[in-house]
């Protein structure tokens, strides 16, 4: 009985190491700073007043973005009534 209860305590051990941690959404541009890279910036603006702000990072394009997914609406005719 100890066995398996030890058993499943190295198991779920195992599975709670393994999981990663919730990755943040990325955003179009990026600052890199002394302490690595950060990819939340909205716009090239946004990430300019931070890099001036005392960061003193360097602005980028974040080569991860893809943007959102596209829409596929269909367009509604308008026709003559």
């Amino acid at each position: 009985m100890i066995r398996i209860l030890l058993a499943v305590a190295v198991i779920i051990a195992a599975l709670a190491i393994k999981q990663r941690p919730a990755q943040a959404a990325e955003a179009p541009w990026c600052i890199i700073v002394e302490g690595g890279e950060r990819c939340y910036y909205n716009s090239i603006e946004q990430c300019a007043r931070e890099a001036s702000a005392g960061s003193r990072g360097l602005c980028h394009q974040n080569p991860r973005y893809h943007g959102p997914e596209p829409r596929h609406d269909v367009p509604q005719r308008r026709g003559k009534r």
